[in-house]
């Protein structure tokens, strides 16, 4: 069975889609907005992929813009129509994460590098009740109990035979050693990532604390690429509130070389698989 086409890959494509054409016909967003009748924002909603767009809107840009191929106007009409589904993560409610979920989900590639906390992909259920009930200012149950959820519903991606999820990630040794929830939860957690490290598409290598100052200090980030166009990418700097994401060239190839570079400082995968087993039974051993 095909995949189901994704709407926030789809909005981020046909936004760029139609940016191009407005630039090919040397009209501005502001001109656009006014033939339109619509404000300005709208249009650098609808050509930043943050909301999705009509057929009929699409159908007028490309009026606006002088557009008579109609196989082109289809093409980006049927884009318009899959932007406007809804991903499997929107019966959960309103989640801040959405868009990255969105790319996430579509990814066939994810490098990260994780200063604090185990990433959400590889989180145990405990560990990650624990992360939630822990940073999240004051939750309520239910808030709680819906993003473990989604979290543990976004976990399917690296499990999916069809087309697993490739994960290259830098993981702190702080990560290992700051108890989150409790021994036993850290426990847990750590003989979880060591079988995880087991599986062909993932590769894991823990940054000890020997290796110093070095390029992730500033924080985690992550750089997904897609199957349909493995030359683009967009790198996603994590924050509090919500995320931040750069998609020119230049940024994706400046975070991919800083992972390189992470992954050269860290231990290898069997050095790496050592230090977890060796942080288990720190853990084991402190459990009563």
């Amino acid at each position: 069975m095909a995949a189901k086409p994704n709407p926030t890959i789809r909005r981020r494509r046909l936004g760029a889609e139609l940016r191009q054409l407005r630039l090919a016909s040397g009209l501005k967003s502001r001109e656009v907005a006014e033939r339109l009748m619509v404000s300005q924002p709208k249009i650098s909603h609808l050509e930043n992929g943050n909301r999705a767009t009509s057929p009929r809107d699409v159908r007028d840009l490309c009026a606006i813009y002088g557009v008579t191929d109609q196989q082109v106007i289809d093409s980006l009409m049927e884009m318009a129509r899959e932007s406007g589904e809804r991903g499997w993560w929107h019966p959960y409610g309103s989640h801040a994460d959405s868009v990255y979920i969105g790319l996430e989900t579509d990814a066939a590639s994810l490098r990260t590098y994780a200063p604090m906390l185990v990433p959400e992909l590889l989180q145990t259920p405990a560990y990650a009740q624990a992360v939630i009930e822990e940073t999240i200012p004051l939750p309520t149950a239910e808030q709680a109990a819906t993003r473990l959820k989604v979290r543990l519903r976004r976990q399917h991606r690296i499990y999916d035979p069809t087309r697993p999820l490739h994960l290259q990630v830098v993981l702190d040794e702080s990560a290992l050693r700051r108890v989150i929830g409790s021994p036993a939860i850290m426990r847990g957690q750590l003989e979880h990532l060591n079988a995880l490290s087991a599986e062909p598409h993932i590769t894991m290598r823990v940054l000890p604390y020997t290796a110093g100052a070095h390029p992730g200090l500033p924080g985690q980030f992550s750089v997904m690429q897609f199957a349909e166009n493995p030359q683009a990418g967009v790198v996603h700097l994590e924050r509090f509130a919500n995320g931040h994401y750069l998609e020119k060239p230049s940024d994706v190839q400046h975070y991919s070389a800083m992972h390189d570079h992470l992954q050269t400082r860290a231990l290898d995968p069997a050095g790496t698989r050592d230090l977890i087993a060796d942080a288990t039974k720190t853990y084991a051993a402190l459990q009563p």
